[in-house]
């Protein structure tokens, strides 16, 4: 499904991504491990289209990516949960949820009248909607409540459910368990897992690597801007030069 070949993304003089190369199949978890500043959130933002690619290039479904903007490489099916959620905090739950679906009226070519006429009542936009309320019943009841208002368990819940409103073919995830409680965190890797599952790809950045690799299928470890060490996520856990620098005590 994506395809990632000797890209490199530069921060002026300074080198974010170094000629990184990796695969994701459709249907797998691949995640992403590495040491703060490793280059794991650059490579999620090139991927995006969130910063440009200084050489190199992303294909999605053998259909060349790189250099589009992220509007764009989310209408192709690409939906991206940024570390810290980035809600609308000021917004109500329906609405960031709306705000999630509204690629789909691009996809489409609805106007912005459409959009708002049509859209929200279409099949579309309510099947999306309740395969949310599925995956977190608590947002069905917080529906009208300010998204800044929700715990930060909910804000998580909330930034993945507005992800999946795209109806996406991949979902990046950048630490999702960031801040939250172990029980809760457990709780956000099975409905990973559940979501692969169910025929999502997931490419995931994960400040816990161990309980990353125990839900993967295979992985990456980046290092200063590089890819050092890939393979299955068996093969990662076992070891012994990635286990003594990156797999600490896993809540999972």
């Amino acid at each position: 499904m994506l395809k990632v070949e000797n890209a490199s993304v530069a921060y002026g003089r300074i080198m974010g991504l170094k000629e990184v190369s990796l695969v994701v199949n459709d249907g797998e978890i691949v995640t992403i491990i590495g040491a703060n500043g490793a280059g794991k959130t650059s490579l999620l933002n090139a991927i995006s289209g969130a910063v440009p690619l200084k050489s190199g290039r992303v294909s999605l479904d053998q259909r060349q990516i790189s250099g589009l903007a992220s509007h764009s490489t989310v209408r192709l099916g690409i939906a991206y949960v940024p570390e810290g959620r980035q809600i609308f905090g000021e917004m109500s739950v329906k609405d960031n949820l709306t705000m999630g679906a509204y690629t789909q009226c691009a996809r489409n070519r609805l106007s912005a009248v459409a959009y708002i006429g049509l859209f929200l009542h279409s099949h579309a936009y309510q099947s999306n909607l309740e395969t949310v309320f599925k995956l977190f019943p608590i947002l069905r009841e917080r529906l009208t409540q300010k998204a800044g208002s929700l715990s930060g368990g909910e804000q998580q819940m909330l930034a993945i459910g507005r992800a999946l409103m795209s109806s996406p073919k991949m979902l990046l995830l950048d630490e999702p368990s960031l801040g939250l409680a172990p029980n809760l965190v457990k709780e956000i890797l099975k409905l990973i897992v559940r979501l692969r599952d169910e025929g999502l790809t997931i490419l995931l950045i994960e400040q816990d690597a161990t309980a990353a690799l125990k839900i993967a299928d295979r992985g990456y470890v980046m290092e200063r801007g590089r890819i050092t060490v890939e393979g299955t996520a068996k093969e990662l856990l076992g070891d012994d030069r990635v286990r003594q620098a990156y797999l600490g005590k896993s809540v999972a």
